[in-house]
């Protein structure tokens, strides 16, 4: 079977997510299943910045120098707080629903490592997720907050680098997180996951400074 006809196929199966918008016309939102396709058929490549929100593929923006320097930098900090009780990776896949696969900048889940050879982690493998954000902070806040809180992420930090604050999400809920602090360099707060451990604000703002 060719890959359109093998994609089409899986948009026939699920015709039942189809949306109706206000002027009575069909919206079919793009599944993992569907976008799962597209990349495993070279529809889209490593060459193409997007991921999957909310049935929408997005591009993403470049990441600077700076940008993928400190994404390193914080997933070795997790790494070395953490050691083997998580396992980190960096701007890969996870899936949150149906409808949506972004790639966050880090994320933290549980391990082996093994795990992840066969699939994509999933909201109940995941620990935590960070966004570093310098000219999205207002879709990263917002949009993608949302998306995390509705798959039940238990922890979504934010990294302003702009402003050199931490913004720390906790509770998820269908409406969004029910809770919500802003942290400074002089500031320190726990995990989730791991309410033994706390972590110095600093040690993330002085790699964004």
């Amino acid at each position: 079977m060719s890959a359109v006809l093998e994609i089409n196929q899986t948009i026939a199966e699920q015709s039942a997510n189809a949306l109706i918008l206000s002027n009575g016309v069909k919206s079919y939102p793009i599944t993992v299943a569907v976008y799962d396709k597209m990349i495993e058929h070279g529809i889209l490549d490593e060459n193409d910045k997007v991921e999957l929100l909310n049935g929408v593929i997005i591009e993403k923006m470049t990441k600077g120098i700076r940008h993928a320097a400190l994404n390193d930098l914080i997933g070795d900090l997790f790494r070395e707080i953490l050691g083997d009780k998580v396992y980190v990776r960096l701007q890969n896949s996870i899936v949150l629903d149906d409808f949506s696969e972004p790639e966050p900048d880090v994320v933290v889940c549980r391990p082996p490592h093994r795990t992840y050879l066969e699939r994509h982690p999933r909201p109940h493998d995941i620990f935590l997720v960070l966004e570093i954000s310098d000219s999205t902070v207002s879709y990263d806040r917002n949009t993608k907050s949302l998306a995390y809180a509705r798959a039940g992420i238990s922890q979504y930090l934010l990294l302003n680098s702009q402003k050199s604050t931490l913004e720390d999400y906790r509770e998820p809920s269908a409406d969004g997180y029910q809770f919500k602090q802003t942290l400074r360099a002089e500031q320190s707060f726990n995990l989730v996951a791991f309410p033994e451990i706390g972590i110095n604000v600093g040690e993330f703002l002085f790699k964004a400074q």
